[in-house]
């Protein structure tokens, strides 16, 4: 007989005692977010007020900061309250209103970065071609598609999670997710792990595969290509190389912990690996792109040397 409970809220089991150092690591998690906010508010700003930036690799990266403040709003405030309460729960509902922001944000960030490395892949090696081939609204398109699939993949998933009956409603983490749910199910949950094979064999492999392909073909080009034309290559492949390895990075060491006995690494690591990829992305990217990207670069300089005037 399965030992199912109505579960009404979740209990959170990696928060533990720090006594009055909750209030320093409340500052520094606080001071983090307002840098990842600022970073990339001022970046979407950069990108939207100046013409010379209304390109469709622009236009992408505004895109990805605004997903970076979508997926870290999803996550910050609701560390800061849990920090500084006593109880670490949280309601069934805000617990899958979280799941929904985290998955979301997740699945966008690796599409985006799956569509910049396509743009990248026309720019280099069919520039000819290039605005013929990625239109104004062929950019509106693709960035659209990348957010309605990747909400309307959670909401099935969800959609899959809620009915299942669960036999507890304690979380080895900080935060909701929807594997962790899912592990807490005394009821069939089949279909749930056919679904998550289904959409890792389909369409995350393809996303891998495009990723891969694009870069291959731009090596190709780099090495038999000009002098000037490697450089450009390696000035605009750069930073998206950096952020896609980062995510990846943080993605791999999530989907490891979730599934596999971690309980040998110390609990403070564990911690801070389990939220890398929902943290360091959207504080990292801003800064990487807007330091290697020439065009947002001096767009920066100028900006602060009127500033010293």
């Amino acid at each position: 007989m399965i030992n199912s409970t109505e579960v009404i809220y979740f209990t959170f089991a990696a928060y533990f005692d720090i006594g009055a150092l909750k209030y320093v690591v409340f500052i520094f998690i606080m001071s983090l977010y307002l840098l990842i906010v600022c970073a990339n508010v001022f970046l979407i700003a950069v990108i939207c007020m100046n013409r010379s930036l209304h390109e469709p690799m622009y236009m992408f990266l505004c895109s990805l900061c605004v997903n970076e403040l979508y997926g870290s709003a999803g996550l910050f405030p609701f560390l800061l309250v849990q920090i500084l309460s006593d109880v670490h729960t949280v309601s069934k509902l805000f617990c899958f209103l979280q799941v929904f922001f985290v998955h979301v944000y997740g699945g966008v960030e690796f599409f985006m970065l799956g569509a910049m490395s396509y743009d990248r892949y026309l720019a280099i090696c069919h520039s000819l071609h290039y605005n013929l081939q990625m239109t104004p609204i062929k950019v509106a398109g693709i960035t659209a598609f990348v957010w309605l699939s990747s909400a309307l993949t959670i909401v099935v998933v969800m959609s899959l999670s809620t009915p299942l009956q669960l036999c507890g409603n304690v979380i080895e983490k900080v935060y909701c997710d929807n594997y962790s749910i899912v592990k807490l199910a005394c009821s069939d949950a089949t279909v749930n792990n056919i679904f998550g094979l289904v959409y890792l064999f389909t369409i995350l492999v393809s996303v891998i595969v495009l990723i891969f392909y694009s870069y291959l073909r731009i090596l190709r080009v780099c090495f038999s290509g000009s002098k000037q034309t490697r450089q450009k290559a390696i000035s605009t492949c750069t930073p998206h190389l950096v952020s896609l390895l980062n995510f990846s990075f943080g993605v791999f060491f999530e989907i490891t912990q979730s599934r596999f006995d971690m309980s040998h690494i110390p609990n403070v690591l564990r911690i801070l690996l389990s939220v890398y990829f929902l943290s360091c992305p959207p504080l990292f990217n801003p800064v990487i792109y807007g330091l290697n990207m020439s065009k947002v670069r001096n767009i920066f300089k100028s900006f602060a040397l009127r500033e010293r005037m």
